[in-house]
């Protein structure tokens, strides 16, 4: 079954010496030794350490020159601007502030606003005036609901200052507070959404934009995939365009870790459908040397085989599509693994009744919704060969407990390689909530704040909000 479809492929590791990546990140372990009162000046305490060393990194001032990744999409960061380039200075920053809020307005998971806080505090220490832009869900028009205002009490504690809010965008209140706004003052703008030229980039309401501010910092990679107005527009009406510290992270793990990563390189790819990762499984199978497939979408995989799959979710116009990418990975050498034993439910509810059966075995009424213990040792025995490991995507119907004991195990795998010092990154989505689940987050090397926008870049697209940024002057690595 599955155990054959798997051995069937060649499994072939690719090793290399170890890269310009490793001493270059040894060196800034050694930097943010060397700098502990830096971050603490420069308030990073909200970030993971892995993202303080980040950015320190990218600071002159801190490291005397900034350091960049082997290979990033070569785009100019707020790192590479002097003091002199932000005192004084109105800051355009597009954030991705879309945090989730309950029925009473409060705020449920603060990750994006302290993913936000060190390029504006970088900002705020060198003496800028930081204009900070957002949206906020999908409002069609004007939105109480959808209003900013929430945001300003948890913002403010990050920052250590009290936050202004406008109660627009754009118009001549706004321009009355940016005129107001002292160096190292933050002023937050009304969610940019309220009007619809936003996502349309209408030029108008673009310029109007930027003609609050003097230079613009993007550091919304959640949008980044999107040309919106306060993304891409903006770039038009003002220069310099640079990345924000957390786009920047983005663009060094998701395009530097995995165009040139330490060897070998898996990837574990799962989920429910294939035809939502056709792209990303395509692309991977470029640049990785181990594939590990979970999800719902395995079972197209195995029916694409001649398996009997019950009951369990298949994709019957993509069987061809399957049996391609398996031969495909087979020319490429890259070792495709899928489970060898799943866990079949009678019925999709969290209290069905289930067992443990080889993947070959799934008996005719019986849906598989996680992989089975022998698939978690498989696949655990492979990670532990590796360098570097991206993950995207669930092993299982991981909402359900019953069936996210996959799911889980591959997250606390991922942590022990962590401490190990393999690369680990989360490519975004429900792979980001199962880390956060099992409280192994701060462990990875990185995790994607965009799902769409992490998608599009595994997948090899081109960004608009990176591709209006400036092009960043070469430096040594």
């Amino acid at each position: 079954m599955a155990s054959t479809a798997a051995h069937s492929i060649s499994f072939s590791l690719l090793n290399s010496s170890p890269s310009t990546t490793t001493r270059t990140a040894a060196a800034v372990v050694r930097l943010t030794s060397s700098l502990r009162p830096a971050v603490r000046r420069l308030g990073f305490a909200a970030a993971d350490p892995t993202f303080t060393r980040h950015v320190l990194a990218k600071i002159p001032a801190a490291s005397g020159k900034a350091v960049r990744g082997v290979v990033s999409m070569t785009k100019k960061s707020v790192g590479d601007l002097t003091a002199a380039d932000l005192k004084g200075k109105k800051v355009f920053v597009r954030a991705d502030l879309n945090v989730p809020l309950d029925d009473s307005q409060n705020i449920t998971d603060d990750t994006r606003i302290r993913a936000a806080v060190p390029t504006i505090k970088h900002l705020m220490n060198s003496g800028a005036k930081v204009i900070l832009s957002s949206h906020l869900g999908r409002p069609k028009g004007v939105t109480p609901k959808y209003s900013l205002a929430p945001l300003v009490p948890r913002l403010s504690e990050l920052l250590g200052i009290q936050v202004v809010k406008a109660d627009d965008c754009i118009g001549p209140d706004v321009e009355k507070l940016v005129a107001e706004l002292p160096e190292g003052g933050v002023l937050l703008l009304e969610n940019v959404r309220f009007y619809k030229e936003e996502e349309k980039n209408d030029p108008e309401f673009a310029k109007k934009l930027a003609s609050l501010a003097d230079l613009f910092v993007n550091d919304a990679f959640g949008t980044a995939h999107r040309a919106h107005a306060s993304t891409e527009g903006v770039t038009k009406f003002l220069k310099p365009s640079v990345a924000g510290f957390l786009l920047q992270k983005e663009l060094d793990y998701l395009v530097g870790a995995v165009t040139t990563p330490k060897r070998p390189f898996a990837a574990i790819v799962g989920g429910s459908k294939v035809s939502s990762k056709i792209g990303v499984i395509e692309s991977l199978l470029e640049k990785c040397d181990i594939l590990l497939l979970g999800g719902g979408m395995i079972f197209t995989f195995y029916k694409a085989q001649g398996l009997s799959v019950g009951s369990s979710l298949v994709e019957e116009d993509k069987l061809d599509l399957a049996t391609t990418l398996l031969a495909k990975a087979k020319a490429k050498g890259v070792s495709l693994l899928l489970p060898s034993d799943v866990v079949i439910a009678d019925k999709f509810a969290p209290d069905a009744n289930s067992k443990i059966v080889p993947a070959s075995e799934i008996p005719d009424g019986w849906m598989g919704l996680d992989i089975g213990p022998d698939s978690i040792k498989n696949f655990s025995d492979v990670l532990d060969t590796t360098q570097t490991v991206i993950w995207n995507g669930p092993m299982g119907v991981f909402e359900f407990d019953k069936f996210a004991v996959g799911t889980e195990a591959i997250a606390k795998k991922l942590e022990v390689l962590s401490k190990k010092g393999v690369t680990t990154i989360i490519g975004g989505g429900d792979s980001v909530a199962a880390v956060e689940k099992v409280g192994v987050a701060e462990a990875m090397s990185h995790i994607s704040t965009g799902g769409g926008a992490s998608l599009e870049l595994l997948e090899g697209k081109e960004l608009p909000g990176v591709l209006a940024l400036d092009e960043a002057e070469p430096v040594p690595v």
